[in-house]
C-alpha cells in the first residue's frame, strides 16, 4: 500500500493530536521577581532550567544577560540557546532575541532574561514582553526574569524612594496573567556585600553604584515591595482556588480586619479602634459601608464625615448594596477576613424579634472571625 494511503497508527494520531493542542494552548509564564540586580534571578531561573533538561524536558535559552558573572555562566551547562538576530541602527549592529527563531524551534520552555527590555529601534515588537506574549500565543512556556521596579504602576513610588526615574516599564498585567511568581530573596545588606565584592558590577562602578540605587535603605524599600507584591499574587491565586472549591471557611493566613459602618450614628469610634486593632496586628484594613436604602440627607452627612476620617487614617472604604447581614458575611468570606468591628445594636427586643438581628446572624455565619462589639456608636447593628 502506498505511504500516503496508509491508515495511520494510533499512536500516530495521538501524537499529531498533542503536537496540535501544544501549538494552540497558550503557553505558560513563569516569573523570577527581584527588587535588584545582582539577587540572583537570572541564576535561579538557569537552575531550575537545568533542573527541567534532567527530568527530559525541552528547554532552551532565548536570551540571556549574564553580565560576565562566573556563577550565572556556570549554571548555563549544555543547555542549548537560539541565536540572536541583528538588527543595524544608525551604523552599529544591535543583537536581539529572536522571537520567531524560537516559535519556529518550538521548545516546550524558553528562558528569557530582562522582560523590560525595549527592543532595538527597527525590531518588529518595541519590547520584549511584546515578544513573551507573541511565543506564549504559540503554546510555548516562558520562563523570565524581572525586578519589581519595572513595574508600570510602581513608577512614582519608586522615583519617590530613589530620586530616580525608571525608563523601561512593563504593565501590571503582565505579572498579573502570571501561572507562577517566584521571588528571588536577599537581605539588602547581603547584597551589598555582593556589590562590594565585584561580583555585580565591575569595580570602577561600585562606589557609584553604592551612592545612588544601592543605599541600604533604597534596597530596604524596595524589597519590601517585591515581597507585598508576591503576596498580593498569593492572595489572589488562594481566593481563586477557594472559589473554584467552594471554600467558604476562613483561611486566616494573615490578618484582615474589617469595620462595619452605619449611616445612622457616627462610626468614627469604630474606625480609630479598628484602626489601632491593625496597627497592631500589622494587618490589612478595610471598612464597609451597605446601603439598604437611599441615605437621608442627615445620614449622608454622617457617612461623610465618617469617610472622611477613613480617608485620614489610610482606610479604604468599600460601598457595597443589599441586605446587611448577607453583604457583610459574604464580603468577609470572600476577603478572607479575621476580625470584624461592629457597633452594639439599638433596636429594641421586639425590633429584633420582627425584624432579626443582624449580629445574631453574622456571628452565627461567621464562626471562624473574631468580632468586636464597640459600645454605643451604632442604631443599625
Amino acid at each position: 500500500m502506498s505511504e500516503d494511503l496508509r491508515r495511520p497508527t494510533p499512536e500516530e494520531l495521538l501524537a499529531k493530536v498533542m503536537h496540535e493542542e501544544r501549538h494552540q494552548q497558550r503557553g505558560r509564564l513563569k516569573v523570577f521577581l527581584g527588587f535588584a540586580a545582582g539577587v540572583g534571578k537570572t541564576y535561579e531561573m538557569l537552575n531550575e532550567a537545568g533542573r527541567r533538561k534532567e527530568r527530559g524536558q525541552d528547554v532552551v535559552i532565548g536570551y540571556l544577560e549574564t553580565h560576565g558573572r562566573k556563577g550565572t555562566i556556570g549554571q548555563i551547562g549544555d543547555l542549548e540557546t537560539i541565536p540572536r538576530k541583528s538588527i543595524e541602527y544608525r551604523g552599529a549592529t544591535l543583537d536581539e532575541m529572536d522571537a520567531d527563531a524560537i516559535i519556529a524551534r518550538h521548545p516546550l520552555w524558553v528562558l528569557v532574561d530582562e522582560l523590560a527590555h525595549t527592543n532595538a529601534p527597527g525590531s518588529k515588537r518595541e519590547k520584549r514582553w511584546q515578544d513573551v506574549e507573541l511565543i506564549q500565543e504559540a503554546g510555548i512556556n516562558v520562563a523570565t526574569t524581572m525586578n519589581v521596579q519595572h513595574l508600570e504602576s510602581l513608577n512614582d513610588t519608586i522615583h519617590d524612594i530613589t530620586g530616580i526615574w525608571v525608563r523601561e516599564t512593563v504593565p501590571d498585567s503582565i505579572l498579573k496573567s502570571a501561572d507562577e511568581v517566584k521571588m528571588v530573596d536577599i537581605t539588602p545588606r547581603a547584597l551589598i556585600h555582593r556589590l562590594e565584592r565585584g561580583d555585580i558590577y565591575k569595580p570602577d562602578k561600585v562606589e557609584q553604584a553604592l551612592g545612588n540605587w544601592f543605599r541600604e535603605g533604597n534596597l530596604g524599600a524596595l524589597r519590601e515591595i517585591a515581597l507585598r507584591e508576591v503576596a498580593q499574587e498569593v492572595d489572589e491565586q488562594i481566593e481563586v482556588y477557594r472559589k473554584q472549591r467552594r471554600i467558604h471557611e476562613t483561611w486566616a493566613t494573615h490578618d484582615r480586619v474589617m469595620i462595619c459602618i452605619s449611616p445612622n450614628r457616627s462610626s468614627m469610634r469604630l474606625l480609630r479602634r479598628g484602626w489601632r486593632m491593625a496597627q497592631r496586628l500589622r494587618a490589612e484594613i478595610t471598612a464597609v459601608f451597605v446601603e439598604t436604602k437611599t441615605p437621608t440627607i442627615q445620614q449622608q452627612e454622617i457617612l461623610k464625615s465618617d469617610f472622611m476620617l477613613a480617608d485620614r487614617l489610610g482606610i479604604p472604604v468599600v460601598t457595597l448594596h443589599g441586605d446587611a447581614a448577607t453583604e457583610i458575611v459574604r464580603y468577609a468570606q470572600e476577603k478572607q477576613i479575621t476580625q470584624i468591628v461592629l457597633g452594639h445594636s439599638k433596636r429594641t427586643r421586639w425590633q429584633e424579634i420582627l425584624q432579626g438581628s443582624i449580629i445574631n446572624k453574622i456571628t452565627h455565619e461567621l464562626r471562624t472571625i473574631d468580632v468586636l462589639l464597640v459600645t454605643e456608636v451604632s442604631d443599625q447593628y
